[in-house]
């Protein structure tokens, strides 16, 4: 499959995963709110709170998804992936926002009591409702770390949380239950309401680091270890290392050493060969800039070309390539010392 064929089903997954996220988000927020209006318990409507950030950022989700799609133009040369980011962290908000409103009523139950009605009933819909939610988020994260969707993958945490909402309701509508003692019902609020205060901080705190170009180590390992697996004669060393993501898309520059008495077609075409071997090894949709840099012949040492006419000192060994080495912005003349 070409990289156009697989961007389209990566494409069509995306958009097909964030529908879902929404149709199930609003029959379950429907099953919610229908078992609170039955109970009357706090507990419960922090859970259809909960479920309601949900179906606003599915559909956010939904918008981004189709927007992040877009091929790159002459106002946005890098593509329109920033989007995932910006849903990140919308959905972070929500989900803090919907904490605070769930610890205000958690509260409120505090101060003034709680009657409770049906609780038995209200036991079977939240906990029909919170295994679909942990099937659907599991759902979302898979296909999201599948095509490299930070959307789908927030939605996906956000929808699973609403799962630990759920099983934070039952436990304290079993209290109630089995105990008759009402004020368990606002105690789960609480913990469901400061549970979801820091999954909100989380998501936020990842979307805006993805916003800011923060680096990601993880990323980096992947692209060095396909510059190790596809290591190709000419290619003494690669360094000036930087990545950073778009969407599903990667944009990757570095500077390559080559020898110095290549020509400029010649250092071009490997070049080229270097980065499809790259990204295909790595699995990266996406491309990478080489800049290429002469060798100086200081790097003998570590240079295995055969038949260099320029050679002063034989070679001695290529040590692996390591994140850090990649990084720097100088030369590792010393890369086979070390």
């Amino acid at each position: 499959m070409n990289e156009a064929r697989a961007g389209d089903a990566g494409r069509t997954l995306r958009l097909r995963a964030a529908t879902a996220s929404l149709v199930v988000g609003l029959a379950l927020l429907a099953v919610k709110y229908a078992a609170y209006l039955v109970t009357g318990s706090a507990a419960i409507l922090s859970d259809a709170l909960e479920s309601v950030t949900n179906v606003a950022a599915a559909a956010f989700a939904v918008a981004g998804v189709r927007y992040a799609s877009r091929p790159a133009d002459e106002s946005h040369p890098y593509g329109h992936g920033k989007i995932e980011y910006m849903s990140a962290v919308f959905e972070g908000g929500l989900i803090s926002t919907a904490a605070v409103l769930i610890l205000w009523f958690a509260v409120q139950e505090l101060v003034f009591g709680a009657e409770l009605e049906q609780v038995d009933f209200g036991l079977l819909l939240t906990v029909a409702a919170g295994l679909v939610n942990a099937v659907l988020g599991l759902y979302l994260i898979r296909t999201g770390e599948r095509v490299d969707s930070l959307t789908l993958i927030a939605d996906g945490r956000h929808v699973l949380s609403d799962f630990k909402t759920s099983l934070g309701v039952v436990l304290g509508l079993l209290l109630v239950r089995f105990t008759g003692a009402s004020i368990f019902d606002p105690l789960a609020a609480l913990v469901v309401g400061l549970n979801l205060v820091w999954t909100g901080v989380q998501l936020v705190r990842h979307g805006a680091g993805g916003l800011l170009d923060e680096e990601d180590s993880a990323l980096l390992a992947r692209l060095v270890a396909a510059f190790e697996a596809k290591a190709a004669t000419g290619i003494i060393r690669v360094h000036r290392l930087r990545a950073i993501r778009s969407g599903a898309r990667t944009h990757v520059d570095a500077h390559l050493i080559v020898p110095e008495f290549w020509t400029v077609e010649t250092a071009h075409e490997a070049a080229n060969a270097f980065e499809a071997a790259v990204l295909e090894a790595g699995e990266v949709e996406g491309d990478i800039v080489f800049h290429t840099d002469p060798c100086r012949r200081e790097v003998c040492g570590i240079c295995d070309l055969p038949d260099c006419p320029i050679r002063r000192t034989a070679f001695e060994a290529r040590p692996p390539l390591t994140v850090e080495e990649a990084r720097r912005a100088q030369m590792p003349v010393d890369a086979a010392r070390n």
